[in-house]
């Protein structure tokens, strides 16, 4: 199988590797149209802006490529946000694969809620795909975000922090996780492991 995790100016595609590696899976790192479109599976990292990453997507016509793509494709964090619709980070427009628009977290005037950005571990439930399979509902898994897509048709795990909100969305053969399920311990390698076999 050929594993391909895109390249462009968005951190922790090393800590992706890793969790890769340790599951026996070795994967190439490239911004090369016909490498990605050829592999079997694409995953779509990043951490950072998103209009930073979108602009540095559209110089080099990845943004096209992206939303071409046939074969299983998952987003990891703002890999995710990006697959939305527009972002409220910098008013930015993105892929427009899920129709779900991303927003920041706000506290309620009274400032109840969390710190925000969310860092640490939160709970998934609601689950709702074979990326899930063997995944127990209430898992935990680790979040490092200030923006979040609202729940829509194309949610299939919700996470509670200020309010529900979609942990991960599913369009024909499109996935978007907002966690890092490479820094995800046990459940993290079981949703990578069931990636790789759809």
């Amino acid at each position: 199988m050929v594993l391909t995790i895109i390249k462009y100016n968005a951190g922790n595609i090393q800590s992706v590797l890793y969790a890769l590696e340790r599951i026996g899976v070795s994967a190439t790192v490239t911004d090369h149209h016909e490498k990605i479109k050829s592999a079997d599976k694409v995953i779509f990292p990043g951490v950072g802006e998103a209009s930073t990453a979108m602009n540095y997507l559209k110089e080099r016509n990845l943004d096209s490529v992206i939303k071409e793509l046939k074969q299983p494709v998952l987003g990891i964090c703002l890999g995710m946000q990006l697959m939305c619709r527009h972002s409220e980070e910098n008013d930015t427009n993105c892929l427009g694969i899920f129709d779900e628009n991303v927003k920041h977290f706000t506290n309620s005037p009274l400032g109840v809620g969390g710190k925000i950005p969310q860092i640490g571990w939160n709970n998934i439930y609601d689950l709702k795909s074979k990326l899930f399979e063997g995944v127990a509902e209430n898992s935990y898994c680790y979040f490092v975000h200030g923006y979040y897509a609202a729940l829509g048709e194309h949610t299939i795990a919700t996470t509670n922090y200020i309010q529900p909100y979609s942990s991960a969305l599913h369009k024909n053969n499109f996935y978007g996780v907002q966690f890092h399920p490479e820094k995800s311990a046990t459940a993290g390698e079981q949703i990578l492991k069931n990636f790789l076999e759809l």
